[in-house]
């Protein structure tokens, strides 16, 4: 056995000699194996990024097969039991898609990419004494003019020719294009065309309604109503050679909204003139006027509307919406209508026993006439039936019977009374039987009188059917107050049968 022996130069520890110092341990640098070294080095002779124009030397490649991963960086690395996703992923990365797109081949680590080429390392600079075929340097050739072409000869005689036929080809065809046009153009627009005039005999259809409105337009006025602050407008009709005008009262009071205001009368040739009010009334809604100084006035004329029928051909003409001389036709589609124009309150309200009429009337027509087919005024047109503001074919004229009378009591006396018996009524309709149910009887009047009683309810009047109490005061107004007339009423689930003599009221 061999004793320690300490080196010279060091000192000993408790008698003991030193451990000696030992070399620095040589760098340890691992074996690369050849065909690593094949894989990634760069080929002999090249320093930077591969030229696609060298040829490499590194001789036969034949990558070997990878080989098998290292069992203790496998356990390291890998993934956990039942972890869906690798450990590369973020935990945000929730929406990815499991798969991941293969990566990019890259043939510095994959020795199975495919081989391809890329941008040069090094830009190509054509060496000198070289001829570049591919003609991707050259400059584009000049064009020849056409003195080269001509007088230099830089063209063959074929070559010259077969361009000048060419030419002369292109000018023939524009020619013949330009001659086509022309004739087109000169069809167009001939001077020898003559626009035909139709046959002086020629046979045209009846226009009965024209005519009818050629006849009485000239009788037909535009009334314009103002005051300090509203206008109005309305029709008229002229049915007095001295000048007395019918319209409604509505017109000349712009519906009860002044009493008085300035009445201008236009007519049919434009000359105007003020009108006086001569009298109204209310309770059929008629007024009558009167203009002075006024010569060669055409009256109308004035039909019979208790012949009218339902079917009949009519005609309104009037001032709708201020377009004056404004002629619309219809037909009559009801007579014998009663229309309450104002609120039922009494027996004296507005209330007109109306013809019903199809043909357009609009604000304006109001206090214009309704014309039979033969030319004659059968009602003054006063109301339309709208829940939007506008026509819609149901217009209400005044019958000329009632307007003629009324009118005249107007002209004569200034004022018109109607026949009354002295109720105030309801319409009554309990399924099987219709009228009008007294409501009051006025004391000392000709129904309290003939023992009419409230609660009766009056189903006829003479031989008129009553069905309401606007009917009740129309057929009271038509049976007059000259003779006494019948009245059935029910009272008490019984017919009675009573005799009322009507008063003026």
């Amino acid at each position: 056995m061999e004793d320690d022996i300490g080196v010279p130069g060091h000192a000993t520890r408790d008698g003991e000699p030193d451990r000696p110092l030992r070399e620095p341990a040589p760098i340890h640098r691992p074996d690369i194996d050849e065909d690593v070294v094949a894989r990634f080095s760069r080929p002999v002779g090249v320093t930077g990024g591969f030229d696609p124009s060298r040829e490499s030397d590194v001789g036969d490649y034949r990558p070997s097969p990878l080989r098998d991963a290292d069992p203790v960086l496998a356990q390291a690395f890998a993934p956990g039991p039942g972890t869906a996703r690798g450990i590369e992923r973020h935990p945000t990365w929730q929406d990815d898609s499991d798969t991941l797109p293969p990566p990019t081949p890259d043939p510095w680590r994959d020795p199975n990419a495919p081989v391809g080429y890329g941008v040069p390392a090094m830009p190509t600079t054509q060496e000198p004494g070289t001829v570049d075929l591919s003609g991707a340097n050259e400059a584009p050739a000049p064009k020849l003019s056409l003195s080269e072409a001509l007088y230099d000869r830089r063209l063959s005689r074929q070559s010259l020719a077969g361009a000048v036929a060419a030419v002369a080809v292109v000018a023939l065809v524009g020619g013949a294009v330009g001659a086509i046009v022309a004739d087109s153009a000169r069809v167009l627009t001939t001077s020898t065309v003559r626009i035909a005039d139709a046959p002086e005999k020629v046979l045209r259809p009846d226009n009965l309604v024209g005519e009818v409105a050629q006849r009485v337009q000239p009788a037909v006025v535009n009334i314009q109503v103002s005051t300090p602050s509203a206008r109005g407008e309305g029709s008229g009709i002229v049915i007095d050679p001295q000048g007395y005008i019918v319209t409604n009262n509505h017109v000349v009071t712009m519906d009860g909204a002044a009493d008085r205001a300035d009445i201008d009368v236009i007519f049919p040739d434009g000359s105007r003139a003020p009108a006086e009010m001569v009298g109204r009334d209310p309770a059929t809604d008629l007024a009558v006027l009167k203009v002075k100084d006024i010569q060669n006035l055409t009256v109308a004329t004035l039909g019979d509307s208790d012949n009218v029928e339902v079917g009949e051909q009519v005609i309104a003409i009037g001032s709708p919406l201020g377009l004056a001389r404004t002629v619309t036709e219809g037909i009559v589609s009801a007579t014998q209508r009663p229309i309450a124009l104002g609120e039922s309150t009494s027996d004296e309200d507005v209330v007109i026993d109306a013809i019903q009429t199809d043909a357009a009337i609009n604000p304006g027509n109001s206090g214009g006439p309704l014309i039979d087919g033969a030319g004659a005024v059968i009602g003054i047109n006063t109301s339309i039936f709208t829940q939007s503001g506008g026509s819609i074919g149901l217009g209400f004229a005044i019958p000329v019977n009632d307007v003629r009378d009324i009118a005249t009591s107007l002209m004569t006396e200034g004022t018109a009374r109607h026949a009354t018996i002295g109720v105030n009524a309801r319409k009554a309709d309990n399924g099987a039987v219709e009228g009008a149910e007294i409501v009051n009887v006025r004391d000392g009047s000709p129904a309290q009188e003939s023992g009419l009683r409230e609660g009766d309810v009056v189903t006829r009047v003479g031989e008129r059917r009553v069905r309401s109490s606007d009917e009740l005061v129309v057929a009271v107004r038509r049976a007059g107050a000259d003779d006494d007339v019948p009245v059935e009423v029910i009272r008490g689930g019984t017919r009675v049968e009573l005799t009322v003599h009507p008063t003026l009221g």
